[in-house]
């Protein structure tokens, strides 16, 4: 029973902290990891605190985390840039130990003095006595995933995390095609049942149920080039997500022999049924295997090193600008160093004109201005998508991007 006292009091307090526990495997199965550099920033204004002049204009007293808050959302109540949430997460370093363990109805108090601030969990003073929590003899189960607040809003980029695909033109064009449905359809849906081969170029091999292989499979359409603004070198294909299909039977080669006894052999194309449809499938479309489900975790941040670079499209959308909340694709991918989660300053391109106060009406060119945030939230090689978080004007085809800071 003592044992037993003993675990309930360590439970209680941790639960006061945290308002629920946080396991370290839990974190790790979301991917919500913390970066050295990050936890030895946190370390370091925890010591000090930030500068009065880091705060955002308004800053509160005191906030209570509500449901539907974001990690991005509260960093932006406290400070001028949201990107610099170590710095937050370090003002608090000792209640909260991992940022992205900040809970509904948690309190946050700014204390400012000597020109620097620290958040707290706690007023300064509060002689409050730590709440008790009462375990009954029966199991629990509780998801911490569904009770912390995320990062960003997740319904602004779950579908791209699953839809579109980058490819080069090599890959799109030996995938696997559907050749074939029932009954001579021309459109299939949810359901239906058609037939598919393997890709016919260099390398391609035929689709297999053999163990081991792949059976689950997206249906792409369309492979969209995206062109660099500047050199027009093509970095990449965008293809046009479908649907998803399950492999039924894989292809096979049977033997025949004809009425004159000559042997000849005929290929028999994979089954194929659709699983799920976003747009109707036909014939012609292609197939590429189901990637590893990922669990994702965003930790906004400013990269390392310098990065430049330029918006190359405007995902899903035939409009001229983008607008906040908008998904756009930049010339710029993991060989470059961009990572998720990176945040980069928008830059809208200046005009170019004539100088009418000139009478030779020479050409000249406006700066570029700073037109909001995005973030990168999926990354290629060369390409990657990210997410416009911030804007004062529309974003278009060819603005620059770089660091925030």
């Amino acid at each position: 029973m003592q044992l037993i006292s003993g675990c309930l009091s360590r439970l209680s307090t941790t639960l006061t902290f945290l308002g629920l526990v946080a396991l370290p495997l839990g974190l790790q199965a979301q991917g919500l990891s913390i970066t050295a550099d990050q936890k030895t920033t946190a370390m370091q204004v925890s010591q000090k605190g930030v500068p009065l002049g880091e705060l955002a204009p308004n800053a509160p007293d005191s906030y209570s985390v509500k449901r539907g808050d974001t990690l991005w959302s509260i960093s932006g109540l406290f400070l001028k840039s949201p990107w610099r949430w170590p710095e937050l997460w370090g003002m608090n370093l000792q209640d909260i130990t991992n940022p992205h363990r900040i809970y509904p109805g948690q309190q946050l108090y700014l204390e400012k003095s000597g020109g620097l601030a620290l958040l707290r969990t706690r007023a300064t003073g509060g002689t409050h006595a730590p709440s008790v929590v009462k375990v009954s003899p029966r199991t629990r189960f509780e998801s911490l995933a569904d009770a912390a607040i995320p990062t960003l809003a997740a319904n602004l980029i779950e579908p791209f995390l699953a839809e579109p695909v980058i490819v080069d033109g090599p890959t799109f064009a030996n995938a696997p095609r559907i050749v074939a449905t029932q009954e001579g359809r021309v459109l299939l849906s949810k359901g239906d049942r058609a037939y598919a081969r393997g890709g016919s170029g260099e390398g391609a091999q035929a689709l297999s149920d053999a163990k081991g292989q792949p059976v689950d499979y997206r249906v792409f359409r369309n492979a969209t080039p995206l062109k660099d603004p500047r050199t027009q070198a093509i970095l990449g294909y965008e293809a046009q997500f479908l649907g998803r299909v399950e492999l039924a039977r894989g292809e096979s080669v049977q033997q025949t022999v004809d009425k004159d006894g000559k042997a000849s052999s005929e290929i028999v194309p994979a089954t194929i049924d659709i699983v799920t449809t976003k747009e109707e499938i036909r014939v012609g479309d292609r197939l590429l295997p189901e990637p590893p489900r990922e669990l994702v975790g965003y930790i906004p941040r400013a990269p390392a090193s310098r990065i430049e670079g330029q918006i190359v499209s405007i995902y899903g959308s035939a409009v001229t600008y983008a607008a906040e909340n908008q998904v756009v694709v930049v010339n710029r991918g993991s060989k470059d160093g961009l990572e998720r989660g990176h945040v980069m300053a928008l830059r809208k391109d200046g005009e170019r004109l004539k100088d009418r106060t000139d009478d030779a009406r020479s050409e000249i060119k406006l700066p570029n201005e700073r037109n909001g945030l995005l973030m990168v939230f999926r990354t290629f090689e060369s390409l990657s998508y990210a997410l416009i978080l911030q804007i004062t004007d529309g974003v278009k085809v060819g603005d620059h991007f770089s660091n925030p800071n």
